[in-house]
């Protein structure tokens, strides 16, 4: 992309994340369905229109790219709202605050999320050999997601940074409804927020780990990584508050994108050995695997993990309400 298109989509960017601030900063009252589904909208609208622009003014697979790059990004960032759930309850965040704590927190991350985008299309562009760990690392990641079942509180443990921002900051016991400073006899300090959108955006740069090697399988134009980061990110505070209950019923969540992790990581590895030029391995001729074979099997790959999740929840579900029967 040219120096002016990078400008002027970093400046749209920061436009909409300081729109949304003042927003937030605005509102008086917890964060309804009503509110989340119209901000949800709003932004998977935004992406929409940015993939019609793509589509309609960057030549090749631009546009095709972003779309999957996008939903795989957000399908990913959903398992983050397991972790976002535990932390909210861990550390009995007010309902007022959790907006305020997912917009910083999630800000954060974006800008460091940003640096280790430049530092992956970086590598990739100085040494090919970079995919095979890239491929390596998603196909590892995806085995052990798929061992560890179902998410539980297990998800987050404080860490040695948290510990440390602990004893060092000057921190109140209490919360003083979403402020971030509070003062207590004439001194001032930080309320227990601080901690939280610490947790909240080293939660989100710990999925980057994944979810950063993934996108790179399916397009190796940082401007498209990027922008497929940042509008997932923005709409993630929404899809919380609005499917903050649906997640305990998407239950082979982490088996849906286990298969996707998996998915990328042998393709990753294949377009490595076409890269150095191994087109067959035995009597096994390694196929090309195009972008839109990507999108479509993500996109299958979600929908059936979520069908069978709500059809074993259902399930469970009556077979609870049987057993309750028969006990009273």
């Amino acid at each position: 992309m040219p120096p002016v298109v990078w400008v002027l989509t970093i400046v749209g960017l920061l436009a909409i994340v300081a729109f949304d601030l003042i927003v937030i900063a605005r509102r008086n009252h917890t964060v309804t369905i009503k509110d989340a589904t119209r901000w949800v909208l709003f932004y998977v609208g935004l992406a929409g229109l940015f993939a019609l622009g793509l589509f309609l003014f960057s030549p090749g697979q631009s546009g095709s790219e972003f779309v999957a790059g996008y939903i795989t990004e957000y399908s990913l960032s959903v398992d983050n709202l397991f972790v976002f759930v535990i932390i909210m309850a861990r550390f009995a965040v007010p309902s007022l605050a959790q907006d305020k704590v997912l917009y910083i927190g999630i800000v954060v991350s974006m800008l460091l999320r940003a640096i280790f985008i430049l530092a992956g299309a970086a590598a990739i562009s100085a040494a090919s050999w970079v995919f095979y760990i890239f491929g390596a690392f998603l196909v590892y990641t995806a085995i052990r997601l798929a061992l560890e079942g179902e998410n539980d509180e297990s998800d987050f443990q404080e860490n040695a940074v948290l510990r440390g921002l602990r004893r060092i900051l000057p921190l109140a016991h209490d919360y003083d409804g979403d402020k971030l400073t509070t003062r207590i006899d004439g001194r001032r300090l930080l309320t227990p927020l601080v901690i939280v959108i610490a947790a909240i955006g080293m939660a989100n740069v710990i999925f980057a780990l994944d979810s950063i090697p993934a996108i790179f399988g399916l397009t190796q134009d940082a401007y498209i990584v990027l922008t497929a980061n940042a509008f997932a990110l923005m709409g993630l505070r929404q899809l919380y508050f609005l499917i903050g209950g649906l997640l305990e019923r998407i239950i082979y969540l982490n088996v849906g994108l286990s298969v996707i992790l998996a998915f990328i990581g042998v393709k990753l590895i294949i377009e490595a050995l076409h890269g150095s030029h191994i087109d067959d391995i035995g009597a096994i001729h390694l196929p090309h695997i195009g972008i839109l074979t990507s999108l479509g099997f993500i996109l299958a790959t979600l929908f059936v993990t979520t069908v069978a999740s709500l059809i074993k929840s259902s399930y469970d579900n009556r077979r609870e309400e049987v057993r309750v029967k028969i006990d009273d």
